[in-house]
């Protein structure tokens, strides 16, 4: 154990992204139940490509007491990540290769299914916190992947509902301000929050919890968690 300069990571701002986790070139971040996490000082070498890729600033630097960086162990264990892994990117399995085997039941290609959505702008950074649309809403704040996961998400999700859209990964900012801002200024009855199983994706139900805290009202609320073959979890 020496003195040396590691990474920090402040869980109350960590949106679970895994922006840092793709950037670490060591492997040092996984993301555990939503969160960003160091899972051995020794594989962080204390450089921080994660700092400046992290959206949230979860990650800074503090000098403590760890195990000295390890680059042979790193070395070795990156090889073997890589032998196994199946994933693009290395590291989040939200950008894993698979293929799903649909199975199609007979129906009338003529029948015209409506759309349930009832207002536009959907991006949440793009929505206006006074829309008029949110007073008395029901909020459906969903993950973009969920509606081309879940065949049914306009009957089952959209209907009478509020619709707002996110990806944590892509977009690479705070949600939870902004939506903290809409629930405390507007008379919002009830939020579902529509997620993948990916672990990136509690980014966006960990930034509506935090809002949801952070309005300061007591509001009805519930997590649907879809996986990626398109089937609800919870």
């Amino acid at each position: 154990m020496v003195m040396r300069k590691i990474i920090k990571i402040d869980e109350e701002k960590c949106n679970g992204c895994g922006i840092c986790a793709d950037a670490c070139h060591e492997g040092a971040i996984e993301i555990k139940n939503g969160k960003a996490n160091l899972i051995r000082d020794e594989y962080c070498d204390g450089l921080g490509d994660c700092l400046p890729a992290c959206p949230t600033n979860a990650i800074t630097f503090e000098v403590r007491e760890a195990d000295e960086y390890n680059e042979s162990i790193v070395k070795e264990r990156m090889a073997k990540r890589k032998m196994k892994s199946t994933c693009a990117s290395g590291s989040c399995p939200g950008s894993q290769a698979q293929k799903i085997m649909v199975k199609h039941e007979r129906e009338d290609e003529n029948m015209n299914i409506g759309s349930e959505l009832m207002q536009w702008p959907l991006q949440i950074k793009l929505v206006p916190v006074h829309a008029p649309y949110f007073d008395g809403a029901r909020l459906l704040v969903a993950a973009d992947c969920s509606a081309f996961a879940y065949g049914d998400f306009h009957r089952k999700f959209m209907r009478n509902h509020i619709t707002l859209i996110g990806c944590p990964k892509l977009d690479s900012v705070d949600y939870s301000e902004k939506l903290t801002e809409i629930i405390r200024e507007n008379e919002i009855k009830s939020v579902t929050v529509v997620r993948m199983e990916v672990p990136c994706c509690g980014g966006i139900e960990n930034a509506v919890k935090r809002a949801l805290q952070e309005s300061g009202k007591f509001i009805p609320w519930q997590i649907v968690t879809i996986s990626t073959k398109g089937e609800i979890l919870n």
